[in-house]
């Protein structure tokens, strides 16, 4: 069974083959591509957009072949990535979401077919607010799918819609494809229309957490619909990133996150995927000379998972890695 962990704040773009060969090194085999890293979301919502997806498709390509040979060279699959987000901005300007909608999002499926990526995942719109209805917001969502689909089919990437979480009044509350019957009717329509496995599931653990979701229901209704995962963890109060069995409800060190109902749901279902930790604040919480040893217990909890759900982590830690000066 594959493990997968973000590129970013490891695969540097001076250098992305070196950060490919710690990842493999520490037991990782396949990849997050971090795209969303190139035009971050603080930055959309403040309507502050970057020149990097205004570049030509030609020029991104260059730009990222270091990355992709870099994998290659490294023994690391780019299993999965994620789209920058949000794709739109609610009250935002026309000419930014626009440009969100005809150049970033386009240009992110040309990428994925570039890099040989199966999986990558959008965020869903989140207008229940400003619409009045949680199917409304969908219709939208469900437009931009529609205009990413033909794109999905010509670079043999699958879009994965994932569960998140919203604020209301200092609350949180559950945000877009937070139910599972719904996900599943929406995905087997769309794949339907297109006669394609254009559509799939991203199942956010964090994100799970914060809104209190039944993991075991909500991976047993998905089934084979459930494509890649994000596994992190949080306190329940913040989407934090951070390392499985980290935090505690009590002092009884009860887990904060139902990792017991996650894993008996991808048994059941007979999860076929990679288990792919989203943890890239891990990294930067940890000093940067304990970077190895981090990267390398986040294996050996992908390890733990594998054997729970009675499948080898089929890579262990290539040994030491000494980072170059």
């Amino acid at each position: 069974m594959e493990l997968s962990v973000q590129t970013k704040n490891i695969v540097r773009d001076e250098n992305p083959e070196e950060g490919f060969r710690l990842m493999k090194a520490a037991g990782f085999s396949a990849a997050d591509f971090s795209l969303n890293q190139y035009l971050l979301n603080l930055d959309i919502y403040e309507q502050r957009i970057n020149g990097f997806f205004s570049q030509s498709l030609d020029e991104l390509e260059h730009f990222f072949t270091p990355h992709r040979d870099g994998a290659r060279a490294a023994g690391v699959r780019i299993g999965q990535m994620h789209m920058p987000y949000p794709a739109y901005v609610p009250q935002g300007r026309d000419d930014l979401n626009a440009f969100l909608w005809q150049e970033m999002a386009p240009k992110s499926m040309a990428l994925a077919g570039f890099l040989h990526c199966p999986y990558i995942v959008i965020h869903g719109f989140k207008l229940s607010h400003f619409l009045g209805s949680e199917e409304a917001e969908w219709a939208q969502t469900e437009r931009f799918i529609d205009s990413l689909a033909p794109l999905a089919i010509e670079n043999h990437t699958t879009i994965c819609i994932e569960n998140l979480y919203d604020g209301l009044g200092g609350h949180m509350i559950e945000g877009p494809c937070c139910d599972a019957r719904k996900a599943a009717e929406r995905i087997d329509r769309i794949n339907g229309k297109y006669g394609e496995e254009v559509l799939g599931f991203c199942l956010d653990t964090g994100h799970a957490n914060l809104v209190g979701i039944d993991f075991l229901d909500f991976i047993r209704t998905l089934g084979s619909r459930l494509k890649v995962l994000h596994i992190h963890d949080n306190d329940g109060l913040s989407d934090l990133h951070q390392i499985p069995f980290t935090f505690a409800r009590t002092r009884e060190n009860k887990s904060s996150t139902d990792w017991a109902g996650f894993l008996q749901g991808l048994r059941e279902i007979q999860y076929q995927g990679t288990l792919n930790f989203e943890t890239a604040p891990v990294l930067t919480a940890f000093p940067s000379e304990m970077q190895v040893d981090v990267l390398s217990f986040l294996a050996q909890i992908g390890n733990y998972f594998a054997d729970k759900l009675g499948r080898k982590g089929a890579y262990e830690s290539d040994g030491p890695f000494e980072r170059s000066m």
